[in-house]
């Protein structure tokens, strides 16, 4: 009797330890994918940046490009299906070098040893990748090493986060980047001779960001705010516009308009809300006497503030209907 009770016992402990590490599995796994999930993610990160000095690391991040558009197409059903075959085929591409994880939605994440992790991005970016009839799915990705580029799990998160967000609103098939293609074609189209004016602040806007040390999401929002941050001026008349002389008042008020014009249109395109923030106020001034919000100082965004400099650097050199350019020597 006692060596029954003893295997019973033992039986009973066995079954718990294996309760406990399915209940420990699930809680660590993506239940749609069986990728490993953000906790499990946080738990290797925490272990891998506490052995960096030994054992350097790479994390990547990846986030899908037209997966939206995809779930709206198709449904979510398509879409669910779809985050399946990529996952498995990540899996398959980085195992046994690097262990994938899917951290929630269509954001996807990579952690590997820093020995080959160029070969382990290639392969991960090519498996979430599927093209077919009316649709393309790509993946953004920002990558940081340990311990050369961050020293806690939090930054490196914080940080593949920021360069892939980069490489997101810089990729062509961004909606971002789509959305604002398609706003400067419709502004170009209405006014042909703002392209060079707004070519040149951009340009200018971005050095000037990189030039402060802003960080690469900050520099390419601010880039696409000075591309579109004159598209409230679609709404303003000709006649206001090209007018062979200064405006009078009314015609002024009129055309301070066309930065909450500008910030409504961009309004209509969510992933370009932030954008639409800078176009609101690239026409504020320092000392409070700018336009619509009269903002002051420190309450303009530093992106606002350095498109407002540039914008109005541009402008001293170009003719206008009313003026001459500034002849400026650089020597």
């Amino acid at each position: 009797m006692l060596l029954i009770a003893i295997g019973l016992a033992l039986l009973g402990a066995f079954g718990l330890r294996a309760q406990r590490r399915e209940l420990q599995s699930a809680a660590e796994t993506d239940s749609l994918t069986g990728l490993s999930n953000r906790r499990r993610l946080l738990e290797d990160l925490e272990r891998r940046v506490a052995r960096a000095g030994e054992a350097p690391a790479m994390l990547a991040l990846f986030d899908l490009n037209g997966f939206k558009a995809y779930n709206d197409t198709f449904g979510h059903l398509a879409g669910d299906a779809l985050l399946k075959r990529l996952s498995g085929r990540l899996q398959l591409a980085v195992s046994p070098a690097a262990r994938a994880y899917r951290l929630g939605g269509d954001e996807f994440c990579v952690l590997a040893d820093i020995a080959g992790h160029a070969e382990v991005e290639r392969a991960a970016s090519a498996a979430l990748r599927e093209q077919g009839e009316g649709f393309d799915v790509t993946a953004a990705c920002g990558i940081v090493l340990i311990p050369s580029d961050v020293d806690s799990a939090t930054e490196a998160l914080r940080v593949a986060d920021q360069r892939m967000y980069a490489a997101k609103m810089g990729s062509s098939r961004s909606p971002e980047h789509q959305s604002k293609d398609v706003l400067i074609r419709v502004l170009a189209e209405r006014h042909p001779d703002l392209g060079d004016h707004l070519d040149g602040v951009a340009e200018l806007a971005e050095a000037v960001a990189r030039r402060l040390e802003l960080d690469d999401q900050e520099c390419a929002r601010i880039r696409h705010a000075a591309e579109l941050h004159d598209i409230g001026k679609v709404a303003i008349p000709d006649s206001i516009l090209v007018k062979p002389g200064p405006l009078d008042e009314e015609e002024w008020a009129f055309m301070r308009r066309h930065t909450i014009i500008g910030e409504r249109i961009l309004a209509a395109a969510p992933s370009l809300k932030p954008v639409g923030d800078l176009v609101r106020s690239s026409h504020e001034r320092f000392d409070g006497a700018g336009y619509p919000d009269g903002l002051a100082g420190d309450e303009i965004p530093v992106g606002a503030r350095v498109i407002a400099v540039c914008d109005a650097f541009d402008a001293m050199l170009a003719d206008r209907p009313y003026s001459q350019g500034l002849l400026v020597v650089w020597w």
